[in-house]
């Protein structure tokens, strides 16, 4: 059992199991407020990640991600693709210092292999507190990359460096999950039956999720950059 989304799902309750965690949603009510009161830079920005984190936390995916390791790969490129650098276009707080892009990349990767490591993955998912550091450690690294990513100040060519370096070791985790010869992933043993999956067809479904669709945010970024540098007299934003 996975300590906050509970029982794995299974098909026949899969649309019953939404998450209506009081401290989350109020947590999620306080954000959308800040978003509503026009305190956000970019507000569509702050909308967006708002609905994919109802997504990831509130909707049955919770849930779906305790049964498939699979989906929890799904919920945590969610996390670290798509809603932190929406984050990171509605809340830039471009007045905080920051380290070296090069350090944020680090930390990203670091972040990400940790918590794919069997052993502190299981952990992860094993207490409420845990859950929360995995969650909350996973979304501020990459928030914190993607805000030194998309700074005016940020010249192209290391932003085109940190994301090409995101792509690469990304796919490599996913190249080393789907190789893997056996499942390693031990709390999802017996849960991928009832969706007519294996353990290991599960965890190889999850390393192909991370080494190709994981890395498409990142592409579209980099394709953006250099298009916008292409044009003449019309600088990167």
């Amino acid at each position: 059992m996975i300590a906050y989304c509970g029982p794995a799902a299974v098909p026949d309750e899969f649309w019953s199991r939404w998450n209506g965690d009081p401290v989350l949603l109020a947590v999620l009510a306080g954000m959308a407020l800040v978003v509503a009161r026009g305190h956000a830079a970019n507000a569509r920005a702050g909308w967006a990640a708002l609905a994919l984190m109802l997504v990831v936390f509130v909707s049955p995916l919770c849930a779906l991600a305790s049964a498939l390791f699979a989906a929890r790969v799904f919920h945590h490129v969610l996390l670290v693709a798509a809603v932190a650098p929406l984050l990171a276009l509605a809340f830039p707080v471009r007045r905080m210092g920051s380290p070296p892009l090069a350090v944020l990349v680090l930390a990203s990767a670091v972040t990400l292999w940790l918590w794919h490591a069997p052993a502190a993955y299981e952990w992860g998912l094993a207490t409420v507190p845990a859950y929360w550091l995995m969650q909350a450690t996973l979304l501020a690294s990459a928030w914190l990359m993607w805000r030194a990513i998309l700074a005016p100040a940020t010249a192209p060519g290391p932003a085109l460096v940190a994301l090409a370096t995101t792509v690469g070791q990304m796919g490599l985790l996913g190249a080393v999950i789907v190789f893997a010869p056996r499942p390693i992933y031990l709390v999802h043993l017996t849960s991928t039956a009832p969706w007519g999956l294996s353990p290991l067809a599960d965890q190889q479904l999850g390393g192909l999720l991370m080494w190709v669709p994981a890395m498409l945010p990142y592409l579209a970024v980099g394709l953006w950059y250099a298009w916008s540098n292409l044009r003449p007299g019309e600088p990167a934003q």
